[in-house]
């Protein structure tokens, strides 16, 4: 998708991670509805573990900054939220790659669910440490920053209007209803948080993570770090192995890279050339 490209009417693809989302979303919905059919608690007791309960968060259950996104409270929220995850989620997919799109998300969500644990504790508006959110509002609302963020004059219709509005005035309107709802005790309290929360982290995914993705940058930092150590390591065996072979009358040098210099008489030997490890 280029942008600046008008995003019509037509569904977007249906696959990757955004496929997994919302079928994982789905089925535990649907359990749900069905589970107090055969257990009265089962649902109760599913939400007292996967729900975000920031007080159980600080005693351990830290799965809970990621499970909570997993659960919805009624058919509309989870019909909006995955329709929305589909829409703006399938395009960034196709453009990030499945690897970067995950972590994206995964970073909102996390993002979203941290920023609701700390307005808990503050007590900001009656907020209580004991309340759980649910819903994967949060890692959808920082999608849609990042979209408008990176699409800012993309045409895209405002489903189920038949109108097109650019990506970032869309943008900016699910913020103000975000702020909005805060201040209003029908939409859930401490829950409209995860919203404020995920569009900060959105803006920071775009603003400051690695072109790459999160996960390439630190399998490169770690494989580099790993290498110096090997590094050192070798350098560390050669002056040991120096200090050894001089006590015993023999000279052998290595170079600052750990790597074996042959006498001067084996480099006549084989044409004048050095053999030894390759660095």
């Amino acid at each position: 998708m280029s942008r600046g490209q008008t995003i019509s009417f037509s569904f977007p693809p249906f696959a990757g991670w955004v496929k997994r989302i919302i079928l994982t979303c789905t089925g535990i919905y649907l359990f749900q509805i069905i589970a107090p059919l055969f257990s009265r608690d089962a649902v109760g007791l599913m939400r007292e573990w996967l729900a975000l309960i920031p007080v159980d968060v600080m005693h351990g259950k830290v799965w809970q900054l990621v499970t909570y996104s997993l659960l919805h409270a009624s058919f509309g929220h989870v019909f909006f939220n995955m329709l929305t995850l589909w829409f703006i989620g399938a395009y960034l997919e196709l453009d990030w790659g499945p690897r970067r799109f995950i972590e994206c998300y995964t970073f909102c969500v996390v993002g979203a669910a941290l920023v609701t644990i700390a307005i808990a504790y503050t007590h900001f508006l009656g907020m209580d440490p004991g309340s759980e959110t649910i819903g994967a509002s949060g890692g959808i609302f920082g999608l849609l920053m990042a979209f408008g963020i990176l699409y800012a004059d993309q045409e895209m219709y405002l489903f189920p209007l038949p109108f097109r509005i650019k990506a970032k005035y869309l943008v900016g309107i699910w913020v103000v209803v975000a702020i909005v709802a805060v201040f209003e005790p029908s939409q859930g309290g401490i829950a409209v948080f995860a919203h404020l929360g995920g569009l900060l982290f959105g803006f920071l995914w775009v603003k400051f993570a690695p072109s790459r993705g999160l996960s390439y940058t630190a399998s490169e930092q770690y494989f580099g770090a790993r290498n110096s150590y090997y590094r050192w390591k070798r350098r560390r065996a050669a002056k040991k192995f120096e200090v050894y072979m001089r006590d015993h009358d023999r000279k052998v040098s290595f170079d600052e890279h750990g790597n074996y210099i042959p006498p001067d008489d084996n480099e006549k030997t084989n044409g004048g050339s050095k053999s030894g490890w390759v660095n």
